[in-house]
Formats: structure tokens, sequence, C-alpha cells
């Protein structure tokens, strides 16, 4: 059995399909023993793969974009999560949200775990005619500080992650006006990437990974979250299990889960959010950054 450890941004429900691969033992079945950390702070996952600790990162295909043409080569193999798994709350009704009227709002959104969330909700502003720089950003602060100010009084939206802002909803602290899982549209929101080029080893690991993967999802895909709630409630301790499974099946309905391939489409859309976050020069184009070998199979698909 083959080692493959994964250093991870984060611990959370958008990564569903690697969790399941291991319960099922789908990894296992293609010779991989996948295991996972989540290093504080977050970009010690580039540590981990430069000096392999971990055989790849997880987390946002916005940090290989960046370093790409400046010193370091980071490889995208394969899409875990093709939606952003956030949602944007506020104090009035959902029914009441427009996107016309959020010049002057000020929007809270944490920016102490990468460039994201502040990437995506841009982009999407500037999708719906809104110019970013007649709102108000506060972005500087943790996400659980931001939270506990809003429910004070602080701003007029809270930019976080979907199941705490349900969460949030449920003990009062405000509406989900804008659940951008189901309304933001498709990105590759968190990828698989290494350092540097697979070498002939190394690629056909990275497949095997990746139809592990794809079988995972396609498991998702095909049942209903409530038939694994013990499964998720061990996963997630810190949120219950009814809002778990009524999560899961909204990203299993809205596209959150496709295959492990990095759809070209949606990179490009990404990929001018993180030019206009000016993180990059210009958009990179797909085969410049994607290694799509290990995916291959599920582009003839």
């Amino acid at each position: 059995m083959q080692n493959f450890h994964v250093s991870a941004t984060g611990h959370s429900l958008n990564y569903l399909p690697e969790y399941v691969a291991v319960w099922q033992g789908f990894f296992e079945e293609e010779g991989l023993d996948v295991t996972a950390s989540v290093p504080a702070p977050w970009d010690l996952v580039l540590s981990d793969i430069g000096s392999g600790k971990a055989a790849a990162a997880l987390g946002g295909i916005w940090v290989p974009s960046m370093f790409h043409g400046r010193g370091k080569r980071y490889v995208p193999f394969a899409q875990v999560a093709a939606r952003a798994p956030l949602a944007i709350v506020g104090r009035e009704k959902p029914v009441d949200f427009d996107w016309g009227a959020m010049p002057g709002k000020a929007i809270s959104m944490k920016g102490s775990n990468g460039a994201s969330v502040g990437l995506f909700v841009k982009l999407v502003l500037r999708e719906h005619g809104v110019d970013p720089l007649t709102v108000h950003f506060v972005q500087d602060l943790d996400g659980k500080m931001l939270s506990d100010l809003f429910v004070g009084g602080m701003g007029d939206y809270l930019v976080i992650d979907y199941p705490s802002a349900l969460a949030l909803e449920a003990a009062g602290g405000g509406h989900v006006v804008a659940p951008l899982a189901i309304m933001g549209g498709n990105v590759p929101w968190s990828v698989y990437y290494s350092d540097g080029e697979a070498d002939n080893a190394g690629l056909d690991t990275h497949v095997r990974f990746a139809r592990a993967l794809g079988r995972s999802m396609e498991w998702i895909l095909a049942c209903d979250a409530e038939s694994y709630r013990d499964f998720l409630a061990r996963t997630f301790p810190r949120f219950s299990p009814g809002l778990l499974v009524r999560l899961a099946n909204i990203y299993r309905a809205n596209g959150m889960w496709t295959t492990p391939r990095i759809d070209p489409d949606a990179y490009g859309r990404w990929q001018r959010g993180i030019c206009d976050g000016y993180l990059t020069t210009a958009p990179i184009p797909y085969g410049e950054l994607i290694d799509t070998r290990p995916t291959a199979a599920f582009a003839k698909a």
C-alpha cells in the first residue's frame, strides 16, 4: 500500500469526496493509503509538499496561479469542489436582497485563511454590475470574530462558509440572503496540487488518486445524505447532523461535486477573478497551469 498524504488548508464539508473515498475504501482499492492533516498556519501546506512530507496540497487554485512564473511551479491535477461553499448573511429577509443595492454597504469577510473569499465575492459583484470599489470591505480579521461582531451590530453583510451561515441563521443571528454555493456559479474552488511536474511514477499515483476520487463523487451523487448521517456527524462534529444532511444534499443538487476534472470554462472564469484581484498579471491559459493527464478519462466521459 502506497502512502499518499494530503496537506489541506482546512477540514470542511466541500472536501467530502476525499473523506468518503477513505471511508468506502475507494483509495485502498487503488493501492493508496490516503491520510490528511491541516497545518497552522495554512500556508505550511507549501512547506509540506516542498519537503515531501505531503504528496499533495489541497486548497485554492489561486496559490498555484499566483506563483506561476514567479520561481515556483505548483501543479493542480484534480478538483474536489466546483463551487464556492459560501453564503452572504444579511439583516433583512432574503426576498429583499438586491445586488444593485450593495454600493455603500459594509461587507465583512475573513482574510486570515487566504484570498479566495475576497476574490470570489468581488468577482460576483462585478458580474452583477457592482464595482467592488463602491463597497466597504472588512477582511483583515478572523471569521469567528467577524461573526460575533456582525451579530453585535457591525456591518451590513457577512460572508462566511455555508454551514456556519445556516447555523448562525438558526440561532437568530441573521438571514442567509445569498447562498453562493447555489447561486454563485462554477469555479474550481478546491484543488489538489503538487510541487513541480509529476514524473511517470507520480503521474500513475495521481491517476489512481483521481480515479478513486471520481468514484467517491459518483457514490455521493447516488446516495441521499440521510443514508450516511452518522458518518457526517462523526466527520464534522461541530455541526448538527440535520444541518449536515441538509447541506450535503444542497451541494449534491447544485454541482459542488462533479468530477475530479477541472472544467476549462469554470477555470477561465476564476482566472479572471484572480487576475482582477492583482494576484496575476493576466489570466493563465488552462494548459499552462493544469496537468490534465490524471483526469483525462473524465474529460472523455
